[in-house]
């Protein structure tokens, strides 16, 4: 029965999911809104199919773990290290303030003031999960604004640890000096413990084992062993050192990280990570009573404000003070006006200590569904809104305008080489040799590692991910030359030429019938093997045959049309 329930939950939940995200996305919001109204539809509160809340939220929780994992993969610890001086006294800042201002809206509604804080905690805590999915939508998670997101949640992520461990005993009437001091200490040295051990293993345990794994060459086993390194670390950081799984998730992907396998897992072993995102967001919309929220809709309405412009102002003001520049101004603030699973978490602490009322649940669900709609509109706002302040205040700044900012890169000297094969091996020496600076993308370790002892930038990867041809820097070289035979798929050229359309594209392939599809799917030129094989035998039989060189070039000329049907002429002349 519980295997018909799973199955169930997850055709019924998925699939509305699919239904109300392409309409959604066909409406130009976010495929966020879909799923969580998915939730509703499917949820034990709305007429219907009702799918099993709890078995959702189980799935969910996979989802968290993943999507942490694959936030941790794409950050360094020196890039979190580098932006403590926002990260630190501005989380600390905006919870205070968020709690303070959600606390004084339930208190004027008659709270309790231990209830009405303990209310507004739960709205001082944003989505982690959240925060990563806009961002990466926005394609401003690699950016110095999306580092100094992701580090502030991070520290919210601590402080929030910290409270679950301090909640409990605040009341139940047990809080004394030498207590609080005791649990405090304990919570932290937990914490340290835990990047210790991760510093350790990600420096030694870890590379060890997915070198011998990828020596494997097998796929499956490097995709288990990325995924049982993933849940493993965030079981074992909840169970050893008392944290979340997430942030557990979060610091198991910065350890593989460090490691040069960190590309790979990120783009090739997590490839069910979004469709358990999907079930985050549609557990979340389950969770909501629609008679609940419209009995309290003036306490929501107050909610939602902390949320969405009390704490991003907050969040703005502490940027601004700090003189960091007005595209971070405006995209941090925006990244955190959202809550999610702390706050669900908070929650429940609450209500198990009998410290706030069922309704509570209701109410910070409506604010997380309500700020996770909000949320992607108002990312989307962030480049007209900093124009219309740079031409009000006639600034100009130009030193840090994340994406968007011109490049210092020339294209004409950088080129993409995917393989490093024979012809791989031939081209890179031949671009270097004329000044062009090659990058080699190639799935295999020890050719990336001796390519990198040698000099030459190399990146270990799959090609045909996005990850790794934008790690590579495609999006501002000239050139993409797709060397080996048995990669050339059109898949490749397609991510390729939404990166970058004016890029060169030269492609190998093993057969003629391969050069329609690589052409269609924009490749510039097409070497098949079959073609340039059957030219080099027709020049050496020729001249074996005394033709002048003029014959062999006609006749060259003639059976290249007819093998390759007029292939297109190079646009690098």
């Amino acid at each position: 029965m519980e295997s018909a329930e799973l199955i169930l939950t997850l055709a019924g939940g998925l699939g509305a999911a699919l239904l109300f995200g392409y309409f959604t996305q066909r409406l130009g919001l976010s495929p966020i809104v879909g799923y969580l109204f998915a939730g509703v539809l499917v949820g034990p509160n709305t007429p219907g199919f009702a799918a099993n809340v709890e078995l959702a939220e189980q799935l969910a929780e996979v989802g968290v773990i993943l999507i942490m994992f694959g936030g941790g993969l794409q950050l360094h610890l020196e890039e979190l290290l580098s932006v403590r001086r926002a990260a630190v006294p501005g989380a600390i800042v905006g919870m205070f303030g968020a709690t303070l201002l959600g606390g004084v809206a339930a208190h004027a509604f008659g709270w309790t003031w231990p209830s009405a804080l303990m209310f507004g905690l739960t709205l001082s805590v944003a989505s982690t999960v959240v925060l990563v999915r806009v961002l990466s939508d926005a394609r401003t998670l690699h950016t110095p604004s999306g580092h100094i997101a992701v580090g502030w949640l991070v520290m919210e992520d601590i402080l929030t640890a910290i409270a679950l461990v301090l909640l409990p005993t605040l009341f139940i009437g047990e809080l004394t000096l030498a207590t609080t001091a005791a649990n405090l200490g304990l919570t932290l040295a937990k914490i340290v413990a835990l990047i210790v051990a991760a510093a350790i293993m990600g420096k030694r345990i870890i590379p060890a084992l997915l070198d011998r794994v990828a020596a494997t060459r097998s796929r499956e086993l490097f995709t288990l062993a990325v995924l049982v390194l993933a849940l493993g670390i965030a079981v074992g950081s909840a169970t050893l050192f008392g944290v979340s799984m997430a942030l557990g998730a979060f610091v198991a992907g910065m350890v593989v990280n460090r490691s040069d396998y960190s590309l790979r897992a990120a783009s090739d072993a997590l490839p069910m990570r979004d469709a358990f995102a999907v079930l985050f967001f549609v557990s979340v919309g389950m969770l909501l009573d629609p008679t609940v929220l419209f009995d309290n809709l003036g306490l929501f309405a107050l909610a939602l404000a902390v949320v969405v412009i009390a704490k991003p102002m907050l969040v703005a003001m502490v940027l601004a003070l700090l003189g960091y520049p007005l595209r971070t101004v405006l995209t941090v603030p925006s990244a955190l006006a959202q809550i999610g699973e702390f706050s669900f978490i908070l929650a429940a602490l609450g209500r198990s200590l009998g410290v706030l009322p069922e309704v509570a649940t209701d109410i910070v669900v409506a604010v997380s569904i309500s700020s996770i709609v909000i949320n992607p509109p108002l990312a989307r706002l962030i480049p007209p809104v900093e124009r219309w302040i740079v031409r009000l205040r006639k600034i100009a700044e130009v030193d840090e305008l994340d994406t968007g900012a011109a490049s210092s890169l020339d294209p004409q000297t950088r080129a993409i080489v995917i393989g490093f094969g024979p012809t791989g091996r031939t081209v890179t020496r031949l671009l270097k040799e004329n000044g062009i600076s090659p990058t080699v993308v190639e799935l295999n370790i020890d050719t990336v590692r001796e390519l990198r002892q040698e000099g030459i930038s190399a990146v270990y990867g799959d090609a045909r991910h996005i990850d790794s041809l934008v790690t590579a820097g495609l999006r501002h070289a000239d050139t993409l030359i797709i060397s080996g035979a048995d990669t050339g798929s059109p898949e490749i050229i397609r991510v390729a030429r939404e990166l970058n359309p004016q890029v060169h594209i030269f492609v190998r392939s093993a057969y003629l019938r391969d050069v329609p599809p690589l052409r269609s799917a924009g490749a510039e030129q097409v070497f098949a093997g079959e073609g340039e094989v059957a030219l080099a035998m027709t020049e050496a039989v020729l001249r074996r045959l005394g033709a002048t060189p003029d014959q062999i070039d006609r006749e060259r000329d003639r059976v290249r049309a007819e093998l390759f049907g007029g292939i297109l002429t190079s646009r690098l002349e």
